[in-house]
């Protein structure tokens, strides 16, 4: 395990940062870094990520907030749809919401032309990467911010009404204090979700490039390999250090509010004009974010958006005639990750929970690690790590599949490690005093204990592996296509009704993976997997 880890983990990072300072020809030179200094494209791609990622961060934690707040103290109707919200960036592709807002705001779309009689009407640039990242983010921001709402004892607010507070005062004195820690880890999570998004750049960017973006325009564009590799190394660099601080600065500020003290549960609010507003700015928001998502499927019926509106199934012939290789790799090579990473997960939290060993914390590092990577960084460090022998394996499923477990096993490692955490270790002492081994206590008691936790890991790496694009995007041949890139390719020629199709079946095929194995687990006597166990 370790030296799997270490070799499509720890050696492309190596080889990433290595190959930032050689030229194409093996010239030694600090050239890539110097370029920032100086001005250029590559100065230019890191201000506009930062300012996007900044602005991207600020307005979904506001939103967030806003949602979780409602959602934990105010009894209002469809709480429901505002929860379901929640999974869909999860379960979509990554650039579905970009491809809605061209349906709807592009030169062709439904409110600018056909509503407002607009001819020249622009989406691209930062404006438009705002409204679609904001929309994409601000429902992971959610769960992390309604989590944490919800546990805050009521008996902190009481008290504060108690002493004659008002309502404001509570809020700002009590409750947004207590909060903090919480903003700060949803702000950074988005904020590294934003630096490290490649989809919705190419889609909708315009000529506002990005890091992620710009990085895969030096590789495939210039074949300018160390720009590419020293620009990945500088979104590295920043994804580290803004989950170092998650990790370690925001992870040490904890407000205790739930003490071994019984308290009652939160009274929920059922009346006043505060809980109307919020009711109405979450339920618009809602519809907003669903009308984003419906219109795509809506999208895939029409024969040209904007200049011929009659409907057609041509777009749905082409995916299942030309486009179907890209689906029955997409399938295949996602079934072949799935349970690989998904058992991988739960024999390395056993390994980090359980067993003392020369290298575990190592191992635990090395294996979280790459949830800190962009998507780019690892396509472009496999780039240059496999294409050679002893390890050649540009072009093959193996790579592809390599990366989509690497991508996924963090997630699984971490739901492992929480459930192991609750179950006593004398179940697993008994069985191995009446004889069993390691790998037969592993199989018989502890996975199935853990069953809920595994099924996360594996519903979490199927949607992984078939929404992937960054990381794969640059691993692509002819031999093997994905669905990602080929609604890409298809945005990028302007067949928006073929890209809304390809982004339809694979919304089916999520949804349905998902209460396939929601049914499993709840047979097998397991609990309900939902969007938090997925984040």
């Amino acid at each position: 395990v370790m030296s799997s880890f270490f070799v499509f983990i720890v050696y492309p990072i190596f080889q990433i940062i290595k190959s930032s300072f050689f030229t194409n020809t093996g010239e030694f030179n600090f050239n890539a870094y110097t370029s920032f200094f100086t001005g250029g494209i590559l100065f230019t791609a890191l201000k506009n990520s930062l300012v996007l990622a900044i602005i991207v961060s600020i307005l979904s934690t506001i939103i967030a907030y806003i949602f979780a707040y409602t959602f934990a103290y105010f009894n209002v109707p469809f709480k429901k749809l505002f929860n379901g919200i929640a999974i869909l960036p999860i379960i979509s592709p990554p650039f579905v919401i970009a491809l809605s807002a061209i349906l709807l705001f592009g030169s062709q779309g439904f409110i600018t032309k056909g509503v407002l009689g607009l001819e020249h009407a622009n989406i691209y640039g930062l404006p438009g990467l705002i409204i679609v990242q904001t929309l994409t983010f601000f429902p992971i921001a959610f769960l992390v911010l309604a989590g944490l709402l919800q546990s805050i004892s009521p008996s902190l607010e009481e008290a504060s009404y108690n002493m004659g507070a008002g309502s404001l005062a509570t809020f700002l004195k009590v409750t947004l204090p207590l909060t903090i820690p919480g903003i700060a880890n949803a702000f950074l999570l988005v904020f590294v979700q934003s630096l490290a998004d490649f989809g919705n750049p190419m889609t909708i960017g315009g000529n506002y490039t990005t890091v992620a973006r710009e990085i895969y325009l030096q590789v495939v564009g210039s074949y300018n390999m160390q720009s590419g590799a020293a620009l990945a190394v500088l979104l590295l660099t920043l994804t580290l250090v803004v989950y170092a601080l998650q990790k370690f600065w925001v992870g040490k500020k904890s407000y205790v509010t739930v003490s071994g003290k019984p308290t009652q549960g939160r009274k929920m609010i059922n009346t006043g004009s505060t809980r109307r507003i919020l009711f109405i700015f979450c339920l618009v928001m809602s519809c907003i974010v669903m009308a984003f998502y419906l219109l795509v499927p809506i999208g895939s019926f029409i024969k040209l958006w904007g200049i011929n509106n009659s409907l057609t199934f041509e777009h749905y012939t082409y995916v299942f005639s030309i486009g179907k290789k890209a689906i029955s790799d997409t399938l295949q090579l996602s079934l072949i990750a799935t349970p690989i990473a998904g058992l991988l997960g739960m024999i390395i939290a056993f390994l980090i929970v359980r067993k003392n060993f020369r290298g575990k914390k190592v191992l635990e590092f090395v294996s979280m690690l790459s949830i800190a990577v962009p998507g780019t960084v690892i396509g472009i460090s496999y780039i240059l790590s496999f294409n050679k022998a002893p390890l050649a394996l540009t072009g093959t499923a193996t790579i592809i599949i390599a990366a989509f477990i690497i991508r996924a096993i963090p997630v699984g490692i971490r739901s492992g490690i929480t459930a192991l955490q609750q179950i006593d270790p004398s179940i697993e002492e008994a069985s191995t005093n009446l004889g069993a081994s390691d790998i037969k206590t592993f199989l018989s008691i502890v996975l199935p204990l853990i069953k809920s936790a595994f099924f996360s890991g594996l519903v979490y790496s199927f949607v992984k592996s078939m929404t992937a694009m960054s990381a794969v995007i640059f691993l692509i041949s002819a031999k093997y296509n994905l669905i990602t890139a080929s609604i890409l390719s298809q945005v990028e020629v302007g067949r928006i009704g073929v890209a809304s199709a390809y982004c339809t079946l694979l919304i089916l095929i999520m949804i349905a993976s998902l209460i396939i194995l929601n049914f499993i687990v709840k047979i097998l006597g397991g609990e309900e997997i939902d969007e938090k166990s997925l984040l």
